[in-house]
């Protein structure tokens, strides 16, 4: 929703894309990796506490959470310096609060937290690249 509204605000269409654009790769590639790995989640591990959320049925490692938070707050960061503080302290308490309900382990969002900037950074990496391609039309 930030990022819709900051892209209305820029009145930068682009930059809805390439937010939506990172946190589907985050949240795809955290999600096949949870598959492969099949980490088990703290309550398929200890009976107490009871989690405070459902369980999802999907291994823990990576926290899809704690990727896409931090894809999108490095994209926010990329497009705006000011607002990399905030967008990072929101996207760690995104992370964290994975942990306090009782869904992750620690290593489960940290790792999440590297892989949505990981993602993120090889996208605008990309995007660099094409933008100064040949082969890609200019203006706009």
């Amino acid at each position: 929703m930030a990022g819709a509204i900051l892209a209305l605000l820029w009145r930068k269409p682009w930059f809805f894309a390439v937010l939506i654009t990172a946190d589907l790769a985050a949240d795809g590639l955290s999600l096949l990796l949870r598959e492969w790995i099949g980490r088990a989640r703290p309550p398929f591990v200890y009976r107490e506490p009871e989690p405070l959320v459902s369980v999802p049925h999907t291994g823990a490692f990576p926290s899809g959470h704690a990727s896409t938070a931090f894809a999108c707050a490095t994209v926010i960061a990329w497009a705006s310096r000011r607002l990399a503080a905030p967008a990072y302290v929101l996207a760690a308490a995104i992370a964290w609060s994975r942990v306090y309900v009782g869904v992750h382990w620690p290593l489960d969002v940290l790792g999440g937290a590297l892989l949505g900037v990981l993602v993120a950074t090889a996208l605008l990496k990309l995007l660099a690249v094409l933008r100064r391609s040949p082969l890609t039309p200019r203006g706009g």
